[in-house]
């Protein structure tokens, strides 16, 4: 995926029932994360049914337990009253390893 197709599905993430940008796969995906997120009850056996054409039950547990964590850790950081870049802003905390090797390889040539 391009960069300016990440950023063309972020730009859509709120629409995503409908955008073709989506697979179906990552429509179920997301429909999962609304429902662990915002709705439980939506979580019902047609939910489930779809998560499972999809996922395997490894990869559901894996999908579920990183939105778990993710939700929750955004969660107590507004309970701090942290805003969004305000801590660790300049920093790759967090960013995956081809993410840090690219950002570094970026520093670099424009330094």
């Amino acid at each position: 995926m391009t960069q300016i197709a990440a950023e063309d599905k972020l730009a859509n993430l709120d629409n995503y029932e409908k955008c073709p940008l989506f697979t179906e796969r990552e429509r179920v995906a997301l429909r999962y994360t609304d429902a662990i997120c915002w709705s439980p009850a939506s979580a019902d056996d047609e939910m489930w049914k779809q998560l499972h054409a999809h996922f395997t039950e490894p990869e559901l547990v894996e999908l579920g337990s990183f939105i778990g964590y993710i939700a929750g850790g955004q969660r107590w950081i507004s309970t701090l009253g942290i805003g969004h870049g305000e801590v660790l802003a300049n920093t790759t905390v967090g960013l995956s390893p081809d993410a840090v090797k690219k950002i570094t390889e970026q520093l670099d040539a424009t330094a």
